[in-house]
């Protein structure tokens, strides 16, 4: 079998603007703020999680993207659920949510509230589409100043030429103030939707272009 991989669909948000596979699906004006993006998104592609509501703004972001993928490209359909892996990174962690937690602290009042807390770590939106997505392959977080694209490229194509995974979900998913943006894209091993080469240089311009 070659050890060549490929990026078979993607889907990114960004910008008040979701993208998938090269062209604008959905878009509101810019003056939009992002959590109100996100609701407006979740209730025009009518995706019914009613668990959706109590996330907190990383996981409604990862949760839209992967949905919206996953409806574009069916792994789920066409891969046993322990051989799809799931890959993620962004910039800053869970800051946003960490930012939160810690006004709860009060010394004179000590409260921290429990339903915040659960989010206070970046990996939990990997739980959270696994969950929605009953995937139970290798999933992995990591933390980079800026999308890596020689990085993800090398260790997603290791992972799936490994036979640790016969199919990945994988890329970026950052919110923080302004920083708001998905990229997430599949990997397999025979070309898809896109037919794209799972390269360092491919998956660069991919995701500058999106």
């Amino acid at each position: 079998m070659s050890d060549q991989n490929y990026i078979t669909s993607f889907c990114s948000i960004k910008s008040s603007k979701v993208c998938i596979n090269s062209h604008i699906d959905y878009s509101e004006s810019s003056q939009v703020s992002s959590i109100d993006f996100l609701k407006s998104a979740y209730k025009h592609y009518q995706l019914a999680y009613p668990k959706f509501y109590k996330m907190d703004s990383l996981c409604k972001l990862a949760l839209i993207t992967s949905d919206l993928l996953l409806k574009t490209n069916k792994i789920t359909e066409n891969y046993n659920k322990e051989e799809i892996a799931i890959v993620i990174a962004n910039s800053v962690s869970s800051l946003e949510t960490d930012v939160e937690y810690q006004t709860t602290i009060d010394k004179n009042n000590y409260f921290p509230s429990p339903t915040v807390f659960v989010y206070t770590l970046p990996n939990i939106l990997l739980g959270e589409i696994a969950i929605r997505n009953g995937i139970k392959g290798e999933n992995t977080f990591f933390v980079f100043d800026k999308f890596d694209a020689g990085f993800m490229s090398s260790y997603i194509n290791s992972l799936l030429n490994n036979s640790r995974a016969k199919c990945c979900i994988t890329g970026w998913v950052d919110f923080y103030e302004n920083k708001v943006e998905s990229f997430l894209y599949t990997v397999e091993k025979q070309p898809g939707i896109m037919n794209i080469e799972h390269t360092s240089e491919q998956l660069t311009k991919l995701y500058t272009n999106q």
